[in-house]
């Protein structure tokens, strides 16, 4: 089993200047405050991270700048897309020494078959250097890796993990039934990541954790050690800023919360839109009632 990717994972956002420029010192601030939160690893360029609109030197400058910070915690770096040889490609320009895992998000658009996602997957885990975490999203991709393609991807010895977001809990269940100890199924809901660990999930790869990486560690930590009763008390205290993070998209909500937190601009790059002052209000009063 890769223990390094058990716990709690943060999908770390990237942080735009009012030129819509990469703030790194932003960014250098955010990774330093999720490691002080005791975090268990990082991913980087994800979802969260608004991968989509970083060009590839930004990605190189980035990957670099939460390396040379991260102490003693791993990174996960997000190499997805909807073009297989792209992908395979962009394995090959990147310096694998400075990351521990793939994360590779489902292609999206194109919506190719079951056969097509375990092809694609397959090519791409035998190019990489390192091991590799499927992303299945398919409110964001409109293609959902089945559990029995998940199944069979989980027989490849390059192929660790699963980050499930597909919301559906009888799938998740399927793949905990039919793989091994060693593949690992990570939630990517932070609301659901305590239900699935009862029943054999690994942990969490977050997006509150940008903000709350204490409480969610604790939410992770507690649960993973069988204490639901700790971690039941933490995630109702804090659920309602979990939905508020995503009433406007992600990642436009916890970006408003970063800027409440003064650990960022709460600037995203289009076609994404910067939180609404009524959103704000909302997390700003949230977070107070939380008591945090």
């Amino acid at each position: 089993m890769s223990k390094k990717f058990i716990g709690t994972g943060v999908a770390l956002v990237t942080p735009f200047d009012d030129r819509n420029k990469v703030d790194f010192k932003a960014l250098e601030n955010i990774v330093e405050y999720v490691i002080q939160g005791n975090v268990d690893y990082l991913v980087v360029l994800g979802t969260t991270g608004e991968s989509v609109t970083v060009d590839e030197k930004e990605r190189a400058d980035i990957l670099k700048t939460v390396y040379h910070i991260k102490q003693d915690k791993p990174i996960v770096l997000g190499i997805g897309g909807n073009d297989t040889h792209k992908i395979t490609q962009q394995l090959e320009r990147t310096d694998a020494s400075y990351y521990d895992a793939i994360l590779s998000v489902c292609p999206y658009y194109n919506k190719p078959s079951q056969k097509g996602l375990i092809n694609h997957f397959t090519l791409i885990a035998e190019k990489s250097l390192k091991p590799i975490i499927l992303y299945n999203v398919p409110g964001r991709t409109s293609v959902n890796l089945t559990a029995q393609s998940t199944i069979e991807l989980a027989k490849h010895p390059n192929i660790v993990g699963i980050k499930e977001a597909s919301g559906d809990f009888s799938q998740c269940i399927s793949i905990l039934k039919n793989t091994n100890e060693d593949f690992l199924l990570i939630s990517g809901d932070d609301l659901l990541a305590l239900p699935l660990i009862a029943v054999g999930a690994k942990g969490l790869i977050s997006v509150i954790a940008n903000g709350l990486p204490i409480q969610m560690s604790s939410i992770i930590r507690n649960s993973l050690n069988n204490k639901f009763k700790e971690a039941s008390e933490i995630l109702l205290q804090i659920s309602h800023l979990i939905e508020l993070m995503f009433k406007e998209g992600n990642p436009t909500g916890i970006k408003a919360m970063l800027e409440i937190l003064n650990l960022c601009n709460k600037a995203v790059r289009p076609p994404l839109m910067t939180a609404s002052e009524e959103l704000v209000k909302e997390i700003s009063r949230a977070y107070k009632h939380a008591g945090i």
